[in-house]
């Protein structure tokens, strides 16, 4: 079964069929970096990631590239509200952006380009462009004519008669309304670089078209981001990129948002959830559990319970994975997922139902660990292992084995060490046969909130 995508330029399922066989290219919209990661802005890195990680299983060579808009209006007018430098408050932000995509397991991208750094090549794109009647210069900024493209608001299927385009302070000079600003005159105490047409600095679209050409070419498979960015910004690099020459991308792909109380998670809105902030509270695993879980084209609705439920069924694949390694010792990962786990992942990544597979196959394997069937239970464990890996989720992974990320992790040695000696006690008991005292004892540590279980290599503590 070959893998299919839903394209939303398409607005269907399609099978995917690479333009260069064997190989992937993507080019995902990343971080835009005038604030710190909510795990609203993580989701899209995180869902890519693991897209990333199906095509390299079904043995594509993968070209990763994610962007960094390190300089638009948004960090110029939290430069100005903080007494900052620009270039200040887009690096610090950059570094937790990466700090949150490693600390949930995300691999990073192929190239990691810099808006700032591809100056060159918009002003090549634009000089195509001008050149070609798609876009003229006036007052200090250049635009893009949307009547010149007859393309222009396919991807987010609108009339353009109907079309109402956000502009920014400044953008004087357009012939129409609607034209979108590729170049921005300079303005005082704002950055800028010399080009034909005067000093100014890029506008957002055009960084991504010109970044895009720039590491993927003329044309390449993916483009993906989120559904908030259809319009007007993919909508508006389509329409650069195409009438610059290019194919662009073959395919479409969007996630969907986290949301809470039904409302896009934004820090306009007050409702954002720090990234720094969660992996304090929750193990990373956990939250790249609870992130990446839910199929991609679907909202989050964030809340604790859902954390709390998340938390507690992967604890029940960690309970499996740890019982099976302290009977058997190491077990290394099948070399294939069950078939019916890659039927989900082909289809359209579909997670959920992946997922449904692992836990089935958890639940198999404490049967057979019931059963005292060691061979099975390894082999689940095996088959575990190798599905988990797909979606970055193996807890027997470097990444994530002994890491010190675990929530309460500075006190887990500390507890550890005082459980082991008020469970040396009970075993003291039980070789007694003082069996009272030694069901005493594992009594008052279930009141604390331990669940003690007795293994074939000695008793194990968890939080109940």
């Amino acid at each position: 079964m070959s893998i299919r995508l839903y394209d939303t330029s398409a607005r269907q399922i399609r099978d995917f069929s690479p333009l260069v066989p064997g190989c992937v290219s993507i080019y995902l919209c990343g971080a835009t970096v005038q604030a710190a990661p909510h795990i609203g802005h993580i989701r899209s890195g995180l869902n890519f990631d693991i897209m990333r990680r199906w095509f390299a299983y079904r043995g594509y060579d993968v070209t990763f590239v994610r962007n960094v808009t390190d300089i638009d209006d948004k960090i110029l007018t939290k430069a100005a509200e903080q007494g900052r430098p620009w270039w200040s408050i887009g690096y610090a932000n950059e570094r937790a952006f990466n700090d949150g995509y490693t600390a949930l397991g995300c691999l990073p991208p192929t190239v990691e380009p810099r808006a700032t750094g591809h100056v060159t090549e918009m002003v090549e794109m634009m000089r195509g462009l001008i050149e070609r009647g798609h876009a003229y210069a006036a007052d200090g900024n250049v635009y893009f004519d949307v009547r010149s493209f007859p393309g222009y608001l396919q991807l987010s299927n609108q009339e353009l008669d109907n079309l109402l385009q956000p502009s920014g302070e400044g953008e004087t000079g357009k012939r129409d309304p609607r034209d979108f600003a590729m170049w921005k005159a300079a303005k005082e105490g704002e950055p800028s670089w010399e080009t034909p047409w005067g000093r100014g600095r890029p506008g957002w679209h055009l960084e991504c078209s010109a970044m895009a050409h720039k590491y993927l070419g003329e044309s390449f498979d993916i483009h993906g981001g989120g559904l908030d960015l259809i319009f007007p910004h993919h909508e508006n690099e389509i329409a650069q990129a195409k009438a610059f020459g290019d194919d662009f991308a073959a395919y479409w792909l969007h996630n969907a948002w986290v949301t809470m109380s039904g409302e896009k998670m934004s820090k306009s809105l007050g409702n954002s959830v720090l990234v720094s902030e969660m992996v304090k509270q929750w193990r990373p695993i956990v939250l790249r559990y609870y992130l990446g879980t839910p199929h991609y084209r679907s909202m989050i609705e964030y809340s604790e319970e859902a954390l709390r439920e998340a938390e507690a069924a992967f604890a029940r694949i960690e309970g499996f994975t740890q019982r099976v390694v302290e009977l058997a010792g190491p077990v290394e990962p099948a070399s294939e997922v069950p078939l019916a786990f890659a039927e989900a992942m082909d289809d359209d990544f579909g997670v959920p139902q992946a997922l449904a597979i692992v836990h089935t196959t958890v639940r198999q394997g404490n049967s057979a660990l019931t059963a005292d069937d060691k061979e099975s239970a390894v082999a689940r464990l095996a088959e575990v292992r190798a599905m988990l890996g797909v979606l970055g989720l193996d807890p027997l992974d470097e990444h994530w084995a002994g890491a010190g990320t675990g929530r309460g992790d500075d006190l887990h040695g500390v507890v550890d060490s005082l459980v082991r000696m008020v469970l040396e006690q009970r075993e003291g008991a039980r070789a007694r046969k003082d069996y009272a005292t030694a069901d005493a004892i594992r009594d008052q540590l279930q009141q604390t909130g331990l669940a003690i279980e007795d293994t074939p290599s000695g008793p194990r503590w968890t939080l109940s």
